[in-house]
């Protein structure tokens, strides 16, 4: 029996990722809750594993040559664990260089903007209007890069289902159904397409009992000056 991976991951878009692509792959793994609000992101046991105390980290007892991996960067962790189990990632040619290709996408532009709207919109203290309106038309012109490319397509890389939906999905399924987000038709479709999928609902549903009502998620109730430190301020910063 195949020793199971541990998962450390909250319920966050980079996160599920992973727990789509070990869910997809079928994988066994288990899970190990890592509360960013709490600051276990900061402990030397964590930075030990993470030395940029950010989560997801996977742990794989039987990597390459049989020792044992610890991997974080979760598009690095998609990458790995499509060419551990020869899935969700084409073998050669082109489909594999789109695959990739879409994939420094989403951890390049997608994260980074969706993820500094959410910081300035929502959790930031002070609320500067040019820091909205700048990511906010940044992440709209990342929807419509998707949406163009997606209306031709069927799949970030074409025919297939790869690691590169897997990374982006968890970015854009809480946005393509907002009001007043429009011409995302394409985007959208491919979202409902997969949240279909058994294994997409299973991982997205994974840490969803430890959603903090501090977050967006949870309705953005009670953020304190605490929980912005342990995320953006002193406690992140001093090591």
């Amino acid at each position: 029996m195949t020793a199971p991976i541990t998962l450390y991951t909250g319920p966050t878009p980079n996160g599920r990722k992973v727990s789509i692509a070990l869910e997809e792959m079928g994988l066994p793994y288990t899970l190990e809750y890592v509360d960013i609000l709490e600051g276990d992101q900061h402990t030397p046991a964590f930075r030990a594993l993470n030395p940029n105390n950010k989560f997801p980290v996977i742990i794989d007892p039987d990597g390459p040559g049989g020792e044992e991996l610890v991997l974080w960067e979760s598009g690095a962790i998609l990458w790995y664990l499509a060419e551990k189990t020869g899935r969700f990632l084409p073998a050669s040619g082109t489909a594999r260089h789109l695959a990739h290709q879409w994939l420094m996408f989403q951890m390049a532009s997608v994260g980074p903007m969706f993820g500094q709207f959410a910081h300035f919109f929502f959790y930031a203290k002070d609320k500067h209007p040019y820091s909205i309106e700048r990511y906010q038309s940044e992440m709209r012109r990342l929807l419509d890069v998707m949406e163009e490319h997606l209306s031709q397509h069927t799949w970030f890389a074409g025919d297939d289902y790869t690691i590169a939906d897997m990374a982006v999905l968890p970015w854009v399924e809480g946005t393509v159904d907002v009001p007043g987000i429009e011409n995302v038709d394409s985007l959208r479709a491919w979202v409902h397409r997969l949240k279909a999928r058994p294994a997409v609902t299973k991982a997205l549903d994974v840490a969803r009992e430890k959603v903090r009502k501090e977050t967006v998620e949870g309705g953005m109730k009670d953020l304190d000056d605490t929980h912005r430190s342990q995320l953006f301020g002193e406690a992140q910063y001093t090591r």
